[in-house]
């Protein structure tokens, strides 16, 4: 039974965060299989122009036969795990969806990033429906408003939290996890999609 919510004030969105989602030791399981069992890939990404390691290993996970696309990156679906089977029909049973695919990330240490971007790839379809589950170190996860770039929010997502955006939000709002000097240990970060 998930207790705990904050739903996310923020102009044009529907992002609603579950600090609890996963208990912490069940998601330090999650966190220990999947680093050791997932065969992690790092790609080139396309920026400007310019070619770049992604700063960021992945892994992509699907129920059907359907591929991913985004920076030039074209990802060919494995079959879901039990385990992500598992994550997949709790966060299933508190939103009445299906969700048929996961793209998964692992950030090594504080240098592996993610960039400003909006999940709004063709193939998500309209209003896209996104489900973040983030195992092992928090990082701070920031919101950028299109319309006024001035309008920013920073939420913290902890071990065993899930971030769940719905609605116009992808339309609206880009989103990152930034670099930082700390020293930082590892984060893995599942994102439920549905590809249409």
């Amino acid at each position: 039974m998930v207790q705990d919510k904050k739903h996310l004030d923020l102009p044009d969105s529907n992002i609603t965060y579950y600090p609890n989602f996963i208990a912490s030791e069940v998601a330090t399981l999650y966190f220990k299989l999947f680093k050791e069992t997932i065969p992690w890939q790092q790609d080139d990404i396309k920026v400007f122009g310019k070619v770049y390691a992604q700063p960021r290993l992945t892994a992509f996970y699907g129920n059907g036969s359907k591929s991913y696309s985004y920076s030039n990156i074209t990802m060919q679906p494995r079959p879901f795990t039990k385990e992500l089977l598992e994550i997949k029909h709790k966060i299933e049973a508190i939103d009445v969806v299906t969700f048929n695919s996961c793209l998964m990330n692992l950030y090594r240490n504080g240098r592996d990033s993610n960039g400003w971007h909006a999940d709004d790839e063709k193939e998500l379809g309209q209003d896209p429906i996104i489900a973040s589950i983030s195992l092992g170190e928090e990082r701070p996860f920031h919101l950028r408003y299109k319309r006024n770039p001035k309008i920013k929010h920073k939420i913290v997502l902890e071990h065993g939290s899930l971030l769940l955006m719905k609605g116009s939000t992808q339309h609206h709002w880009q989103h990152q996890i930034p670099k930082t000097t700390k020293p930082i240990k590892e984060r893995i970060n599942l994102t439920f999609r549905i590809l249409k």
